[in-house]
């Protein structure tokens, strides 16, 4: 099966570092589960990422630790299964090796926050 961006998703991957970009791109042709990207996936401000921080979804509060979405070097996903989202850890475990592979394919260094448990739709690029 196939599978495509909506409208939606790639516009909140706006200001997003353009290798996520073309590693989104190319996951969502190669994942067997289908995905998107959320209105808080990509670049943020630091009050966004306060908000999320308050609100117990990130451990970045924004200003005092800033979080790789500031500087557009991260990107968060959801699992899109059976018309509804989904961060069901297995769904999500899939989704990432979309981009893991991907990211291999085109030549990027990213790592996934389901290796620390706590942020499952999270990439983000390793910089060397």
């Amino acid at each position: 099966m196939s599978f495509y961006l909506s409208n939606r998703s790639k516009k909140n991957r706006e200001g997003v570092d353009s290798r996520l970009i073309d590693i989104s791109d190319l996951a969502i042709t190669i994942t067997n589960i289908d995905f998107g990207h959320g209105n808080t996936a990509g670049l943020r401000t630091p009050s966004e990422q306060n908000k999320l921080f308050i609100n117990g979804k990130s451990k970045c509060d924004g200003y005092e630790k800033k979080s790789y979405h500031q500087s557009g070097k991260a990107l968060d996903f959801y699992a899109y299964v059976d018309g509804n989202a989904s961060w069901e850890r297995g769904y999500m475990a899939e989704v990432a090796c979309a981009f893991l592979q991907a990211a291999g394919i085109l030549g990027y260094k990213i790592e996934w926050g389901g290796f620390f448990p706590w942020d499952t739709p999270h990439i983000q690029l390793i910089e060397d």
